[in-house]
């Protein structure tokens, strides 16, 4: 694009450089601007549709929440937000809906995927309640297994926790007892879940 101010000997010789400037680099100055606008608009657009999408989701999610028979609304999380977090934590719900029934296999095949989610927090929290229903169906090396995966911070006492409760059910205390205390070094002090994993324990000394 060409400099626009230049000094002319006339004003009528100005006038004619303003027009021929304008004719050379008006339109890609409006078709600038426009694309500019465009961007501005595009983004704002999207930035609303995204926080629309995403009460539309957290509406749904609450809705099944509130009533685990209201599958309508579970399914049309997963439909039209299945990239959403709250369709994975409808999944945890569900899986947990489905254990609280007896149906622990189809809990298993609906929670397993979620131990590859980009959320570590769900991540680890599927992985927890996989391995739970796999040691409910007897499924003691799998459970360890699943219990391997990195887990998010806070949740190593759950896990060992867990580990211990496995290898109490095969009948291997000493490992059981071993699990349980490092549980209770990872898990808050003063927490009930601590006082209930010190009852496991003192029943295995």
């Amino acid at each position: 694009m060409k400099n626009f101010i230049e000094i002319s000997d006339s004003e009528e010789e100005q006038v004619d450089k303003i027009k021929k400037w304008w004719n050379a680099n008006g339109k890609q100055i409006i078709g600038g601007a426009i694309l500019g606008l465009g961007g501005v608009f595009g983004w704002n657009y999207y930035a609303d549709y995204q926080d629309g999408q995403a009460l539309n989701a957290r509406a749904l999610y609450l809705s099944y929440a509130a009533d685990s028979s209201n599958i309508g609304a579970y399914d049309k999380l997963i439909e039209d937000h299945s990239s959403s977090s709250y369709s994975e934590q409808a999944t945890l719900l569900m899986a947990k809906y489905l254990f609280d029934a007896g149906n622990y296999s189809l809990a298993l095949n609906a929670i397993e995927p979620l131990i590859s989610s980009e959320s570590s927090i769900i991540a680890s929290t599927a992985a927890l309640r996989v391995a739970s229903i796999q040691l409910q169906l007897g499924q003691h090396d799998k459970a360890l297994s699943t219990l391997t995966v990195d887990a998010e911070d806070g949740f190593s006492g759950l896990i060992y926790n867990l580990k211990g409760d496995v290898y109490l059910d095969l009948g291997n205390s000493d490992e059981a007892k071993k699990y349980y205390g490092l549980a209770i070094e990872n898990i808050t002090e003063n927490s009930s879940l601590t006082q209930l994993i010190q009852i496991k324990l003192d029943d295995l000394n």
